[in-house]
This record gives C-alpha cells, structure tokens and sequence, in this order.
C-alpha cells in the first residue's frame, strides 16, 4: 500500500498524460490481481470512457481542467481548476460522464452478444452498473451535479438509496462516501433559493430544469433495466456450463 501511494504521488509530479497513463497501468494491475488482466483492462478503459465525457464537456464549456487521474477501487476523477459559472454548466459536464460510459457499456454488450463473450458481458455489467451508481442523486456523485439543475433538496432523495445500499452491501467505502456526502446532505437541507448566491447560481429557465430532468430519469431507467437484464445473462452464463456437463444432457 505505501509502495501504491507512492508512485501515485509520483504520478503527481507528472505531466497529465504521463499521471493518467501511469494510474491508469496501476489501477490494471491492481484489478488484475483480483480479476484477471483482460478484465482489468476492460475496466479501466470503461471507467477512462466515463471520466473523458467529464474532460470533453468541460473543456466544451471553456473550464480549465486536469487529465483523468485514477486510484484503484476508488475509480478516478478529473479535477476542475475553475468552479463552473452557473448549476447548467455542472449539470452539463456532469452527466457527460454516464452519458460517455453508457455508451461504452452498450458498446461491450454489443460486442458480447455478436461474439459470444462473456468477459465482455461481464464488462458491460461493470458499466451498466457504475454508471448507474454514479447517478445516485446526491453529490459528490454525478447525479447530485445533474440533479442539482432541478434542486439541491433532491439530494435528499439519495440519503435513503445511500443507507439502502449500505444495508444491503456493507462496505468501508459506503462509508466514505457517506462521509463525503454528508456535507452535501445538510446544504440541501438548509437550502434557501431565496439566498442572492444562490439566485445567481440556480436561475436557470425552467424548460431547461425538465429537460436535464427527463434525460436524468431516462438514462437511469435505461441503466437499471440493462443492469438487471445483463446480470441475469451472467446467471446464465455460470449455469449453462453446469448443465451441459449433467448427466444425460448433450
């Protein structure tokens, strides 16, 4: 673990394609030792996707932003250097990102079909799945920048879905999260749109407010429905070899 720290603050003191090119080469190894190599680099790629939809938007909109810099199980993150002007520009680079790693989802499940791959459906389970967590409603999560456009209260919807999953799956990072979003949490809860900062930030049209607002809900039903269907292909996947070997079956 220090030996991993390490070279990431090595990767620091480099320039951004040498910083996300070398957390990225850490991140494979560390999921492979855990997946296997194929899977891990499917993986990085898939979370590299998502991150580059972020970069892209950002630059689109004229924010000065940093390369992709990655830690392993945490995922990665591009680091604004200028906050965005106004909640529409956060909304738009926010959604970027699940909007870029679902269509490399869609992507390995094309491919998994056409070849018969379950590495690459596994792969398309991975993006389905954490594009789909990432767009829980509540920040630091992608889907707290989006829905912020409608409200910062709507991130109180993500409490519950955030303690759901955590009595689900138990897991230190849950509650990292968790700590993380907890500031976020309690300025939704004493948000004041009346409050001139906030005038100035939130105002947008309120046709704009639906429309991010709609896309927000039609990507994660497209999302949840596909991360349902492609975990019970899985299932089927483990199953079919058990049944082929059976007694009497050929």
């Amino acid at each position: 673990m220090l030996k991993l720290l390490a070279l990431l603050f090595t990767a620091g003191k480099l320039g951004k394609v040498a910083t996300t090119g070398l957390t990225m080469i850490i991140s494979v190894f560390a999921y492979a030792l855990i997946f296997g190599i194929w899977y891990a680099i499917g993986l990085v790629l898939l979370i590299f996707v998502h991150e580059m939809g972020h970069f892209l938007a950002a630059r689109q909109r004229g924010l000065p932003v940093g390369a992709p810099t990655f830690i392993p199980f945490v995922g990665a993150w591009i680091q604004l250097k200028e906050m965005p002007h106004s909640v529409e520009t956060e909304a738009y680079v926010g959604i970027a990102g699940p909007v870029a790693g679902t269509i490399g989802a869609v992507a390995c499940y094309v491919l998994a079909r056409t070849y018969d791959s379950a590495l690459l459906l596994a792969l398309s389970y991975a993006g389905f799945f954490l594009n789909l967590f990432n767009l829980i409603p509540l920040s630091p999560f992608d889907g707290g920048r989006i829905t912020a456009i409608v409200s910062p209260r709507v991130w109180l919807l993500g409490v519950p879905i955030l303690a759901g999953l955590f009595f689900l799956h138990p897991s230190p990072m849950l509650i990292l999260i968790a700590l993380l979003a907890a500031p976020h949490a309690w300025r939704a809860l004493k948000f004041d749109p009346k409050a001139p900062e906030n005038v100035a930030y939130y105002s947008v049209p309120t046709a704009l407010r639906v429309r991010y607002g709609i896309v927000y809900v039609l990507l994660a039903a497209y999302l949840a429905v596909m991360t349902g269907e492609v975990h019970d292909m899985l299932q089927h996947h483990r199953v079919a070899p058990e049944t082929s070997t059976a007694p009497g079956a050929f």
